[in-house]
């Protein structure tokens, strides 16, 4: 019996549940490219704007690590998303130890209520990879570069 929850675990989405990850819309096979290809070009953004902005400070090491965004499956309409990054600063102590610093952040994209995911990736899409981050999101005047000037 312990085995079944840890089998249903790794079950994608099933048909009759109300939200899915995006990358699952409207079909893990249609989805999954389409997603991961808009999430390597936000981190290709991000990865071009940190070091004169986001890992400038004490987390200079900030890595993207997953972009996440929920779809209502009956609708196509984005629930949210989060974008999550981590970074760390390491300190030589005068006992020979090393202190760690670790910092996590879980930054909500700004989109406008009843986004449809289909606008979402569309926007981000139709401009070179590398300037996604500065695309205002669909129905906002905001983009995810801003959502990460508040967040981290």
């Amino acid at each position: 019996m312990i085995g079944l929850p840890l089998f249903l675990a790794g079950v994608p989405a099933l048909a009759g549940d109300r939200y899915v990850d995006a990358r699952l819309y409207p079909d893990q096979g249609s989805g999954w490219e389409r997603f991961r290809g808009v999430e390597r070009a936000l981190v290709a953004g991000f990865d071009d704007v940190c070091g004169d902005t986001f890992c400038e400070g004490e987390y200079y090491n900030l890595q993207a690590m997953r972009l996440r965004c929920s779809v209502e499956r009956a609708s196509g309409q984005v629930a949210g998303c989060t974008w999550t990054f981590a970074g760390s600063n390491t300190s030589v102590l005068d006992d020979g130890s090393i202190e760690v610093d670790l910092r996590s952040y879980a930054c909500v994209l700004p989109l406008a209520e009843g986004t449809p995911l289909e606008s979402l990736l569309h926007a981000l899409e139709t401009v070179p990879p590398r300037d996604s981050i500065d695309v205002p999101l669909p129905g906002a005047s905001t983009s995810v570069y801003d959502a990460l000037v508040d967040c981290l």
